[in-house]
């Protein structure tokens, strides 16, 4: 029979449920700062700036960025295309981790394929001295970037940025880094060494759907992607050439905005040890049900460092009908190739993909329990 309400272990794709700030956080936006932040000096349009200034002082806080180098977005797919557009100069050569998710791979393809800049993909083992041997092996006289993920969107894998950052600040190359699958779950900030870290808000930061940001550590000249209102230097048909008013054209999402600064704030509360420690303990409690199932097959590496996501196949059943069982049982999964079809190639899972578990801080011991029974059925 499926339960009464979906058991959701989807947290790799958005965070469900979120904490109870973030949504009071969003209706008091919306109630009290319905002005257009910087577009006037009345007091609807001076609370909204004050709700978005006080965002960027957590993100900074949270992050080890300046508040005005903390520039929101969309999404993280918008952050990371900021980013790479912003930098990439004709002539260039980039260099891409093997998992990376399609917000990195395809502005990165679109530019190689358009003949403007050369582009490299670096295979990423268990081991992460090879892997920044691998990307050192690629770089170029001309390589004007290196963007990698922090955390596998598929596996979970922990990629070795730390030692990154310092190869490609020793050769005076830019680091971009995708944090979507790992800030508030790792103790990131740009004190690791990147350039630009972009994220998503809406996931491990508990924000709603429709935020992600981008934080610059102020060394990196970007270009705008796009061109508009800004709320300063109106009388110039120029773009703003200061952060983050250049790539901040157009009102921005005040209670989405809002919403996320209260996410943050529970992040910061909470402290990401405490998060990536629990729901890392139901990861391998779902590992050690699984290894007892014959036909189970866990995408993990003995030398690998994870954070808490887990792919798995069961045998013979692709993981689309798989989920779709899981569904009708009430469990939130998702199947398919995860918008990472890099990741899967590596893995040698391209055609079908594998099914994802992605808990949160939310879940409990007996959902995982449940989950597994799922599977044994």
């Amino acid at each position: 029979m499926p339960n009464p309400s979906p058991v959701y272990f989807d947290n790799a794709a958005t965070s469900f449920p979120k904490p109870p700030d973030v949504s009071r956080a969003v209706q008091e936006a919306l109630r009290t700062a319905g002005g257009n932040p910087g577009r006037g000096g009345h007091p609807l349009a001076v609370r909204a700036g004050e709700t978005v200034y006080h965002a960027r002082e957590t993100a900074a806080a949270l992050f080890a960025a300046a508040p005005e180098h903390t520039v929101f977005t969309q999404n993280c797919t918008h952050a990371l295309n900021l980013a790479i557009h912003g930098t990439v100069r004709p002539g260039d050569h980039i260099i891409i981790s093997s998992l990376e998710h399609n917000s990195v791979a395809r502005p990165a393809a679109a530019l190689a394929d358009t003949g403007i800049i050369s582009l490299s993909t670096a295979r990423v083992f268990p081991e992460d001295d090879r892997t920044v041997a691998e990307f050192r092996r690629l770089m170029r006289p001309n390589t004007r970037a290196v963007i990698c993920t922090l955390v596998s969107n598929v596996t979970g894998q922990i990629l070795p940025v730390q030692k990154l950052a310092a190869v490609c600040r020793a050769h005076g190359i830019i680091l971009i880094a995708d944090g979507a699958q790992g800030c508030g779950i790792l103790p990131v900030t740009l004190r690791d060494g990147m350039h630009l870290l972009c994220t998503a808000g809406h996931k491990g930061l508990f924000g709603p759907m429709g935020t992600g940001m981008l934080l610059s550590d102020g060394t990196v000249s970007l270009k705008p992607l796009m061109q508009g209102g800004t709320g300063s230097r109106s009388a110039s048909l120029e773009q703003p050439d200061f952060l983050p008013d250049a790539l901040e054209s157009g009102t921005v999402n005040v209670p989405g905005i809002a919403g996320l600064d209260a996410g943050m704030q529970y992040v910061r509360r909470h402290g990401t040890a405490e998060a990536f420690a629990y729901e890392s303990a139901l990861c391998e409690r779902l590992i050690d049900g699984l290894r007892r199932m014959p036909d189970a097959v866990v995408y993990r590496t003995e030398n690998a460092r994870y954070a808490p996501v887990v792919s798995f196949t069961l045998g013979r059943e692709a993981p689309d009908e798989t989920a779709a069982r899981l569904a009708a049982q009430g469990f939130c999964v998702r199947a398919g190739l995860h918008c990472a079809p890099l990741a899967h190639h590596t893995l040698g899972t391209g055609s079908v993909g594998t099914v994802r578990f992605s808990p949160s801080v939310f879940n409990t011991e007996q959902e995982t329990d449940a989950f597994l029974r799922a599977l044994r059925n």
